[in-house]
């Protein structure tokens, strides 16, 4: 079971998957597991556990409804911009894991809802934690 890793959210998915895919082995003893360079999602094993995943920004953006927003932070004041990056925890139970992180402090992004266009049986809710940081939880 992949308790934790990271997904990195990325506009030039092609460039990245093949910039990971060149590496990642080499560095890592990592395993291309799922993907191919036309995304929108590729992730990277060792020893069946995650080491990296890609998701492409936009895909991201749409799901959580936040796509109207720049992909980056404006200034002189910064605004609110596109996810870069997020933390994925794979959990037996959503829902129940979605309450106990909006109990201490979590802020809700998107409930808790079934997602077969990302995975036959995936079911995810999508938070930030008390600094705003992206959090995936995720179940199978």
């Amino acid at each position: 079971m992949d308790a934790l890793y990271p997904r990195l959210l990325v506009t030039r998915f092609a460039e990245c998957f093949d910039f990971y895919r060149a590496v990642l082995p080499a560095l890592t003893g990592a395993n291309l597991v799922k993907g191919a360079p036309e995304g929108p999602y590729a992730n990277w094993d060792v020893d069946e556990q995650a080491v990296l995943a890609l998701y492409d920004r936009g895909a991201m953006a749409a799901a959580l409804g936040t796509d109207g927003l720049p992909a980056q932070p404006t200034a002189p004041a910064p605004t609110p911009a596109q996810d870069a990056a997020m933390l994925v925890f794979r959990v037996d139970d959503v829902d129940k894991a979605l309450a106990l992180c909006l109990q201490h402090g979590g802020a809700l992004v998107a409930p808790a809802a079934d997602r077969p266009e990302w995975g036959p049986t995936l079911r995810s809710a999508h938070l930030r934690d008390p600094e705003g940081r992206l959090i995936e939880l995720q179940s199978y």
